[in-house]
Formats: C-alpha cells, structure tokens, sequence
C-alpha cells in the first residue's frame, strides 16, 4: 500500500497565534462552549483527519488580562466529543508529573470505551513552575527526575491497561457469570515512585491500550518517545532539523527494538492561506498587530524556566548569549533550544522573535496559496522530514475550513491522503499494531 500522509488538528484556543482571540473571523463561542470544540471536531472529521488534540497547562497564566489561554480540561472535553464525533480520533495531554497512574489509566480507558477505540494520551512532564505550586510543591521538578519519575509512571499504566486479557469479560446472564477471575490480575507494583496494586477496575480497552503520543525532542525526551511513543508531535522551524530528528528518532526506535513505521513523527504546522500569497501575507500582519509584545515576552519567559528577558529592548537585535543555555534549562528544554536556534541562524530583534513565535510558539508558521502548502506538505513528506503534520491553525474556524475545502483536495489528487476512513479505530487510522496484552505475550511463550 502507498505510504499516506497522517493528519492531526490542534485545537487551541481560537486558533494558533495568539492575538486569534481578538480577530473578527475568529469563533465568537466561548473557550467554555463544549459546542465550539464539537464543531470543530465535526469539521475536522468531514475532512478525514485522522486526529484531533488538545493541549493542557496546569496552571494560569500570568498574561490572562491579555491572552485568551482559559479553556475546558481536556480529558472532561474528550469524553463529551467522543459521543459527538463517530471516527476522528482523540487526543489528549495529561501530566505523569501530577496524576497518579491507576487514575489516569483508569480515565484514558474509559475514553477509548466511550469512543470505541479512537482516544490517544499525550504524555507530558510538566515543567511550569506555576504548576508545581498548584500540587503542593515549592518550585519544578528538575527535568531529569521528571523523566525518571515518568518512566516509571508508564511500566504503571501499561501493566494497569494490561491486567485484564481480551476475553475476560463473559456476560453470561444464563449462568450467571460475568468474567473470568483468572483472567484479571493485580500487577502488584512496588518502586521509587508509585506503589500500585492493580489490577484496573475496567476491562481492557478496545485499542488494547490508548494510543500513545509524546511530545519531548530534547536527547532525553527523544529516548523515552522512541520506547513508548506511537506518534510524536514535534517543533521545527526549518527542513534541516526536522529531517535530522526524524532520522534520529526512527533508528532510535529501532534500537528500542521497534519498527520505524510503527512511530510516527508529525511537525506542527500553522499556515495562513488565501487564495494569493500576498494576501496570507496580508491576513498575517493583520493578526500580528494585533498581538501584545509584553504578553510575548512573558511567554518567552515560561519557556526558559523564568528566565527574565525584561531588559531586552523591543528593537534590539538578539544573539543566543542573550538566553540561558537549553541544558540549565529545567523547563520545555526542546523547545528553548528551537529558539536559541533560530535567533542564531536569522538574529532577529526582540520584536520579530515575539511575533513569530505569536504565530505557533515555535512551530513551523508559512503565509501562501493552498498550492504551496500543499507542496510543502508534499516535500517534507517524501523528503525525510515527516510521516504527515499536527496541523495547528491559526485563525479558527477559518484556517481550517480553507485547509480543509483547498488543501486536503489537492493532497488527495496527488494521492498523498485519504479519501473516506477505512477503519473504526485510531490506531487503524494511523497503520499502528495492536499491542499484546501480557495473557497473549505467556501465551505465546508456552507455545
């Protein structure tokens, strides 16, 4: 079968950049209207994405006067879009920094129940400060003992989703059997982190498990994505890096013993469209003005850990001396090394930095035609740079209805993409296996 572009919509906010809120062709629903996310999944799905995802943060934002970042919990949101959508699948951030893992394996499983097999986690380790001082600490959790504590949290909820096999549950009302005692069974967990009993209070997931997605590019982040993750959602604002990562991360995976198609690598992408470049170039400096560069200086902050950049001058051209190197960095230490990158290769000023990262805070941003979307789709694609794209809009609704209407027709003529969905489950969408639960994996030993 011809390899086939992977399609995920980011939902954010009223779209990527963040003055979206404030401009006119933007939703006028409320970031709380569950019917705003239903839509937006709905169009999503009459598209044949194979995927939508929302983000989380675990705490508010200084720059709530100004950035309109409010929005539902996402796991509560999945639950209300999986009985509202009937094949796109579902994705959604959740901490292993600040959830226990009976908790949110319990909660991932009831979604993939709910949705009949299309939910997905994005497991993060969450580095706001902010967010530490919510669940009773004083300051972050340094970005190696996230990592270690995250490790162990994934033997967890593997062993949880696995602890019941596929054919526990009998149902027989006639003899008065429900299910197979011997075919559910504790995992009896005891180490650094977590002391879990098991086994799940819910029986095996129709996926087998959720799908799994992960977001981390530092050496780190890359490591533990090549042992667990299925797809990778990652930032880079040219070609270069993004091959060289896809390159990594897929010998990676095979050194973890995996096959490279099964990890799936999608950058953002956030592209302004109209039916001329020089009016997506228009529409991008109409939103640009729209944003405030104080409220982009506080977000640079968040993601060098705190780091104050209030004596920069908006006009100044930067150097990467001007940023804490990404290895003192305890916070999202990938994406500090996107931006120490690209002010090295293009020295913009303060003012510039601000308002491309405005765009998708790090992400490929590009301002064209539906044609040169599609091809740059198309090259990064066939190129090595991309098994398909986590499109992040950046007005919503109406980047999406033009991406969807304009460019998808042309990925599908070029034979890039799908044309109606050909399974029922997320993991059919993506071409993944399913995984073995640990009653097949004796099985199969025995024999």
């Amino acid at each position: 079968m011809t390899r086939q572009l992977h399609l995920n919509l980011f939902i954010q906010s009223r779209g990527h950049h963040e003055a979206s809120w404030r401009h006119p062709v933007s939703s006028p629903l409320a970031l709380t209207d569950i019917g705003y996310y239903q839509d937006l999944a709905r169009r999503a799905e009459a598209a044949f994405f194979d995927s939508i995802f929302l983000a989380d943060q675990l705490a508010l934002g200084e720059d709530v006067g100004q950035a309109a970042r409010t929005w539902l919990e996402p796991l509560t949101a999945l639950s209300a879009l999986a009985v509202s959508t009937r094949r796109i699948g579902l994705i959604a951030t959740a901490s292993t920094t600040y959830t226990e893992p009976f908790n949110l394996a319990r909660q991932f499983a009831s979604i993939d129940h709910i949705s009949h097999g299309r939910a997905a986690w994005n497991i993060v380790t969450s580095w706001l400060a902010t967010a530490a001082r919510n669940f009773g600490g004083s300051g972050q959790v340094s970005h190696a003992d996230r990592y270690a504590q995250g490790e162990e949290f994934m033997a967890v909820v593997k062993a949880l989703w696995d602890s019941w096999a596929e054919d526990a549950v009998v149902d027989d009302r006639a003899s008065g059997r429900y299910a197979r005692p011997d075919r559910i069974r504790p995992i009896n967990h005891r180490s650094d982190f977590y002391q879990v009993a098991g086994p799940l209070n819910l029986p095996r997931c129709p996926q087998g498990r959720p799908v799994l997605v992960q977001a981390g590019s530092s050496d780190t982040g890359r490591r533990f994505a090549a042992r667990h993750a299925d797809a990778v959602f990652t930032a880079h604002m040219e070609k270069r890096t993004a091959q060289e990562f896809y390159a990594d991360l897929k010998a990676l995976a095979v050194a973890e013993g995996r096959a490279p198609d099964q990890v799936l690598i999608l950058p953002g992408l956030s592209p302004m469209i109209a039916s001329t470049e020089e009016e997506a170039q228009r529409l991008t400096r109409e939103v640009n003005e729209l944003a405030d560069p104080e409220v982009g200086r506080k977000r640079l902050s968040a993601r060098f850990g705190g780091h104050d950049f209030s004596h920069l001058k908006l006009d100044r051209q930067l150097t990467p001396a001007d940023f804490p190197h990404p290895d003192t960095v305890e916070a999202a230490r990938s994406r500090a090394e996107v931006i120490i990158n690209f002010v090295r290769r293009e020295q913009p000023t303060l003012r510039q930095l601000l308002a491309y990262l405005a765009g998708a805070r790090g992400h490929f941003t590009m301002a064209g035609t539906p044609e040169q979307v599609a091809d740059l789709i198309e090259d990064w694609f066939t190129d090595g740079a991309a098994d398909g794209f986590n499109i992040m809009p950046p007005l919503l609704p109406a980047m999406l209805d033009v991406f969807g209407t304009e460019v998808i027709p042309l990925l599908q003529r070029r034979g890039l993409f799908r044309t109606a969905y050909e399974g029922e489950t997320l993991r059919e969408h993506y071409g993944l296996t399913s995984p073995k639960s640990a009653f097949q994996e004796v099985a199969l030993q025995e024999t």
